[in-house]
Order: structure tokens, then sequence, then C-alpha cells
């Protein structure tokens, strides 16, 4: 099981601009219609400086930069024997194309199920834009079986 003095380690800052054509993308995968999140004039319309950052779409840039076998090998986990567990958002302002989010990473929990045959960590990300304002909390959680 991974060790519990993990519990407040940092995973360390990555940075990333939020780009027009991945938020495009991104919206046509997932199948979504409303051009708030594809057409620059309807976002503005709805109040939006640039095309929203569609709410999961976090979970994606918040993992650029990081090496996830070396995060793995912090935990003693295997890639072979993972899995994403789950995730939640808590919104604090909403984040559109042009900003350049900052995603700060920290082991939040660890702790096992089924007496140690799952072993999950969870870390807590605060994501903060360009201007230093806090713009969400992601959580997300990996298991080991």
């Amino acid at each position: 099981m991974p060790d519990r003095s993990l519990i407040g380690r940092s995973l360390g800052e990555t940075t990333v601009e939020v780009e027009k054509g991945r938020l495009r993308f991104f919206a046509k995968a997932i199948g979504e219609t409303d051009p708030v999140y594809t057409d620059e004039a309807a976002a503005k319309a709805a109040g939006y400086k640039s095309l929203p950052v569609p709410p999961t779409f976090l979970m994606c840039l918040g993992g650029e930069g990081r090496d996830l076998e070396e995060q793995l090998k912090i935990y003693g986990f295997e890639v072979a024997r993972i899995l994403h567990a789950e995730q939640a958002f808590d919104y604090h302002k909403p984040a559109v194309a042009g900003d350049v989010l900052t995603f700060s990473t920290s082991v939040a929990d660890v702790y096992e199920k089924k007496g140690g045959a799952l072993q999950f960590v969870v870390t807590q990300t605060r994501v903060t834009n360009q201007d230093g304002e806090h713009i969400a909390d992601v959580r997300s959680a990996v298991v080991q079986r």
C-alpha cells in the first residue's frame, strides 16, 4: 500500500495556455452541440471573454506536463495495475481560451479497501489563472489492484 506519509506531499505545478482549437476539438469529441463552446461570437453573447473551458476538460489540461510514470513511482503503483477511480470538480470562476492556467497538485489521501486488494491515492489540484484568480479545485483518485 502507498505510504500514508504521502498525504500532503506536493506533486508540483504545471502551467498550460488554453487554446481555442483544442476547446473546439474537445467539444466535437464529446458531442457538445452548444455553440458557446465552438463559436466565439456565441460565447461572447453568453457573457464569456472567449470560448469557455468545458467542465471536464480541466482533467486534460491538468495532465499536461506531468510525468505519469514518475508520479506512479512516488505512489509505488505499476501502470499495468491502475485505473482512474473518480474525479470531482468545484468551480469558482470560468476559464476561457487565452487563459494561462496553473495546476498545483498534492496528495490528499491514501487508503485501501477489500483488505488491501484495492489501494487508492487521491490528489487535490488547485487551478488558478494568469491573474492568480482561483478557477477550480479538482479531486481525482487512482486505484491499484
